[in-house]
């Protein structure tokens, strides 16, 4: 993982979790060619540990294949939650907790 390569390592991205793609905004270019192009995924795994899906990948450089970032996205589901993290120094960090329930118990306004 390189750092020359990044503006910000590990933004705060809220609640925006990828499961696949590069947020290109917070890529500088590569420090080892030099260029700013589109960044490849390369070395894709997709498994699955006690019910939790975890999908991680490089990101690359294009034109010289040095790696930029390590992504690792998670997804499982939690009591009536669907719960999925996203960390990536080019992506960034991201948590988000989807209720599974048709209404969210979150959302719900009290009755008295």
């Amino acid at each position: 993982m390189c750092t020359d390569c990044v503006e910000k390592e590990y933004p705060d991205r809220g609640n925006t979790c990828l499961e696949s793609g590069s947020f290109l905004l917070n890529y500088v270019g590569c420090a080892e060619c030099n260029k700013r192009d589109f960044v490849l995924i390369m070395n894709r795994t997709q498994e699955e540990e006690d019910g939790e899906e975890i999908v991680t990948y490089d990101h690359v450089c294009k034109n010289c294949h040095h790696v930029v970032a390590r992504h690792e996205y998670t997804f499982s589901v939690v009591d009536d939650y669907q719960e999925y993290t996203m960390l990536c120094m080019l992506c960034g960090k991201a948590e988000d907790l989807i209720s599974i329930l048709p209404d969210d118990p979150r959302q719900m306004a009290p009755l008295f």
